[in-house]
């Protein structure tokens, strides 16, 4: 599937109000690395209310150990302070980032807006060196502003 025949799945799974949140959350994670081979490790790190870090939520892949991130620190923290979207074609070359695990070559992270404030980001890994195009950025902030949709 393409980005464009995603897009009603997202919002098919952000319209299933018998769900939690959480659920969708975890289908968009499913959907999204099931269906683009270079999507390696799929997540959702929300604000952790009053705190300045991030906390894990839903994801696919493999398990991982920074559950909590602080502001500021590697791709994630840095896009919760920047509000912007953060591609990393290389993530060897980054002086600020978190290795997750040895496989990862590339990583993208797409802030999610609710009225105004960045409360969250989309998160994805790629075991594939600099497969991240313009495309990917502009889906994933179609399904940020689903999600941001949803919890608003």
């Amino acid at each position: 599937m393409n980005f464009e025949q995603l897009k009603p799945e997202v919002s098919y799974i952000i319209a299933k109000k018998n769900f939690s949140t959480d659920q969708r959350l975890l289908s968009i994670c499913e959907l999204l690395e099931q269906h683009i081979d270079y999507y390696n490790w799929v997540g959702f790190y929300f604000r952790n209310g009053d705190k300045e870090e991030l906390k894990l939520g839903p994801y696919v892949g493999e398990p991982t150990d920074h559950t909590i991130i602080p502001f500021g620190k590697g791709i994630c923290g840095q896009v919760a302070v920047s509000n912007k979207n953060f591609v990393v074609p290389d993530v060897n070359a980054q002086d600020n980032y978190i290795a997750c695990s040895i496989t990862v070559k590339a990583e993208i992270v797409i802030p999610i807006f609710v009225n105004g404030e960045n409360i969250g980001q989309i998160d994805i890994d790629s075991n594939t060196p600099d497969p991240f195009t313009e495309e990917d950025e502009r889906f994933l902030e179609f399904v940020c502003k689903k999600v941001s949709e949803m919890i608003s």
